[in-house]
């Protein structure tokens, strides 16, 4: 996603979920693939910090990408508190935020019931 309209859409269409070190918007797209975003505002740091904070998030969905439901849109916007977070704990944190919003899919790719 590269457009200002696409973020926008999410923003005021889309639905939000909030973890302890992301929060993620999403919507369903118009493609059968899946589209994502990592974004760290000025709150989270300096840019060492936010570089830092944004390629935490990208190796997190790396592993986590094959599980996430296709035809949707993600934004995985940083917290303050992924400073101080390990890779590891920023993954479980992503997870926590796909499956609360159900966009995770079964062993069979369909996606996950509640």
């Amino acid at each position: 996603m590269r457009r200002k309209s696409d973020f926008s859409t999410i923003y005021n269409r889309g639905k939000s979920v909030g973890e302890r070190l992301v929060v993620l918007f999403h919507r369903k797209n118009d493609y059968p693939y899946k589209r994502q975003a990592f974004l760290a505002s000025k709150k989270v740091g300096k840019s060492v910090q936010r570089n830092r904070a944004r390629r935490l998030m990208k190796e997190s969905w790396r592993v986590l990408e094959p599980t996430a439901k296709e035809g949707t849109d993600y934004i995985f916007i940083a917290r303050n508190s992924i400073l101080n977070a390990t890779q590891g704990e920023v993954q479980v944190s992503m997870y926590k935020a796909l499956r609360k919003a159900g966009l995770l899919k079964d062993r069979e790719g369909n996606r996950e019931e509640r």
